[in-house]
């Protein structure tokens, strides 16, 4: 669907969808619930989603995030962040009688269990994702062995395995269909058996905004990405719109924009990513509004609808 107000010198085109996914929605609405049955003070396993401002609001509600739960108190409330955990992560909260509450996105726990699923096959199982990334070391934490992570094709050439006929593969949920589909062909290249899910792990929301953004890239001199440096989608974003041959940068707030960017540009698009808040895209707006823009138009280019939900965890 497409609504364009009128062909201006100067325009601003919003991409959409854009910002806030289902996932993403639930684990920030699982935090709210959690503060008003606990107190204030509740304890996050790492960040809750990636984005600077939705931390920012829960510190000031006296969440807090810890990247060790060995950290929190005895007995008390911690949330797992949506990007799930491993299995010694529960094993260590049950230890300390923490009350677990599980923001690990649906979608990611489709993965975990398409992985528990292999194992239990004797299969060997390849991650395709970014190393280090908290979601990627939730899903090699499903087993003690047997799971190894690729970035590239060149990892897919180094790779040791003890049984190519007994091998599967399942991917990080915020990557690129474009960037991961060289890395599936290498895998399957050369390890001729293996399997892979039955659906495409890449989550919904993040093909979607890559779509959206596609769609509006080859219209704009300028794209301004709303998201933070640690969003794994976000900046699969940045680099979408790079390669699509247009100055791009990826921006927390409408602080982050450099005014020189700016300069001879007359058709501006803007995207964010899965985890951030529409408020800030608002006021990326009436910041190029004040800034030279003040008398553009603001297209919105939607590719599809998004009309996901997930229902929210039980509470201890």
């Amino acid at each position: 669907m497409e609504f364009k107000i009128s062909i201006s010198k100067k325009d601003i085109t919003l991409a959409a969808p854009r910002g806030f996914c289902a996932g993403v929605k639930r684990a920030i609405a699982i935090v709210e619930k959690a503060i008003a049955l606990y107190g204030p003070i509740v304890y996050v396993n790492h960040e809750i989603v990636h984005n600077k401002h939705v931390i920012d609001y829960f510190k000031d509600k006296g969440v807090i995030f810890v990247d060790n739960i060995i950290n929190v108190p005895d007995g008390n409330v911690i949330i797992f962040s949506a990007h799930g955990v491993s299995k010694d992560m529960i094993a260590i909260a049950n230890k300390k009688k923490l009350r677990i509450v599980d923001a690990t996105c649906p979608l990611v726990t489709k993965v975990h269990l398409e992985v528990l699923k292999m194992r239990r096959e004797n299969r060997e199982v390849i991650i395709i994702g970014h190393k280090d990334h908290p979601e990627v070391n939730g899903t090699l934490g499903q087993d003690v062995s047997g799971i190894y992570v690729v970035e590239n094709i060149s990892d897919v050439s180094r790779l040791s395995i003890n049984d190519s006929e007994l091998l599967g593969y399942v991917t990080q949920t915020t990557l690129s269909l474009d960037d991961i589909s060289c890395i599936e062909e290498a895998l399957r290249n050369r390890f001729p058996k293996i399997v892979g899910p039955k659906k495409s792990d890449i989550c919904y929301a993040t093909q979607n905004r890559q779509n959206a953004l596609k769609y509006i890239v080859k219209d704009c001199d300028l794209v301004l990405v709303v998201g933070s440096n640690n969003s794994s989608n976000s900046t699969r974003l940045l680099e979408l719109a790079r390669r699509g041959g247009v100055e791009s940068y990826l921006i927390d707030g409408f602080d982050s924009i450099d005014l020189s960017w700016l300069n001879g540009k007359k058709h501006i698009g803007i995207t964010s990513g899965a985890s951030a808040p529409e408020i800030i895209v608002e006021q990326v707006i009436e910041f190029l509004k004040r800034n030279g823009f003040d008398d553009s138009f603001v297209n919105l280019i939607s590719v599809t609808e998004e009309n996901v939900s997930f229902p929210l965890p039980k509470f201890p």
